[in-house]
């Protein structure tokens, strides 16, 4: 009997991401702004700031204090989602703060606030990692002081096999073991700001894991860095 082949929903090989597609400059009132997308899922990032922080309590006097909304739209989704933030976007609003704020150089702001507004247009799945590679761009382009860019992506385990970049259908996957949701946010030099884990898995496989977050964040940022470098040469031209 020949082995079952592994064949992902939309056809694609277990270390293939979907299209992706980034923009810098997309909201014109903002002080910085991008656009990323996974296939189907789009990403907003608007920055405003740094700005002085109200009220006056909340100012950290040691550094500028960073502050994420992530809200998915009412029309993202098939089936409209309830206007208004959920338990869910106000957790993926701390955990993008957390992902973001290690490459930042922020204490030099102090007793303000930068204010990081990303609003999933549409979504089919990975839409945490869309906004996260979304505001990196959107906090560059503001000018904000950075160590480096980050960038993100899902790693998932359908059955027994890893795969990058999981849309919907394998998040909702049941079948065998089930799914398993790996959200990872790296470094271009591989350090991990934010990794999540959704299931169950082994260490061996965790390991492996992280290694393709890092083959495939490379690829991410070099899309990013490439959207900003080529808005700096619209402006310049």
């Amino acid at each position: 009997m020949s082995a079952k082949i592994f064949k992902r929903p939309d056809g694609r090989k277990p270390e293939e991401m979907r299209q992706i597609k980034a923009k810098v400059g997309v909201v014109p009132n903002a002080d910085g702004s991008a656009m990323f997308s996974f296939g189907d899922t789009i990403a907003i990032a608007a920055v405003y700031g740094p700005r002085k922080m109200h009220p006056q309590h909340a100012q950290d006097p040691e550094k500028a204090t960073l502050r994420c909304e992530y809200n998915m739209l009412s029309f993202s989704t098939p089936e409209r989602i309830k206007p208004g933030y959920s338990r869910r976007s106000i957790e993926i609003s701390k955990i993008t703060e957390w992902a973001l704020e290690p490459v930042l150089i922020i204490d030099q702001y102090k007793n303000t606030v930068i204010d990081v507004f990303i609003n999933i247009l549409q979504a089919n799945a990975s839409t945490r990692c869309a906004g996260i590679n979304a505001a990196a761009m959107a906090l560059a382009h503001a000018g904000i002081p950075m160590k480096n860019l980050v960038s993100s992506v899902s790693i998932g385990k359908i059955d027994k096999q890893l795969v990058i970049d999981v849309n919907k259908d394998e998040e909702d996957w049941k079948e065998g073991e089930g799914s398993t949701d790996i959200p990872i946010t790296m470094t271009p030099d591989g350090k991990i700001t934010h990794l999540q884990l959704d299931g169950k898995i082994t260490v061996e496989q965790l390991k492996e894991a992280i290694e393709l977050a890092k083959k495939a964040t490379k690829e991410i940022y070099e899309i990013q860095k490439k959207a900003l470098k080529d808005f700096l040469e619209e402006k310049g031209g």
